[in-house]
């Protein structure tokens, strides 16, 4: 029998709670941890009249969203540094980017800039993204018949 000093082992009843709340408390643990470690890695989204209203801190990684504006365009002397505007119809903001820029980066199209905010209010671009609209055709199936065209395609996917 039961010595006085052996503690009766918990019902199933409790063990079953004590379980649930377990792992109630290790998937809190885990999401607080997996926030923890991809806080830094969050890039906030903004269009040039968000950036001008309420300007994110300078250095902060961020995207910036909107239209290249036509005739904003310019080389730097250097040959790798591109600046240009950025608009929404409301404000307007001047970005840097070093590298090479996208094919589809034309004045006049999207874009979304990755980078930060200096100091002076230039949007210094690590990255950019060029959009285009949905009756977009590649250079190369430009002039093509739809026939000819699927036909190439098919010809590049074997």
């Amino acid at each position: 029998m039961n010595s006085p000093r052996s503690r009766p082992a918990l019902k199933p009843k409790h063990q079953r709670l004590v379980l649930v709340v377990l792992a109630v408390l290790a998937l809190f643990g885990a999401g607080l941890l997996a926030a923890w470690g991809l806080r830094s890695q969050a890039n906030y989204f903004y269009v040039p009249a968000d950036m001008v209203a309420d300007p994110p801190a300078p250095g902060q990684a961020v995207r910036l969203g909107g239209m290249v504006e036509t005739g904003s365009i310019a080389t730097l002397p250097d040959g790798i540094t591109i600046r240009f505007v950025v608009g929404d119809g409301q404000e307007r903001v001047p970005v840097t980017f070093a590298g090479i820029a996208p094919a589809l980066f034309v004045e006049g199209s999207g874009v979304v800039a990755e980078g930060a905010l200096l100091a002076n209010g230039t949007f210094a671009a690590t990255n950019l993204l060029a959009k285009h609209d949905e009756n977009y055709m590649p250079r190369e199936l430009e002039g093509m018949s739809t026939a000819q065209a699927r036909t190439t395609v098919a010809e590049t996917l074997e």
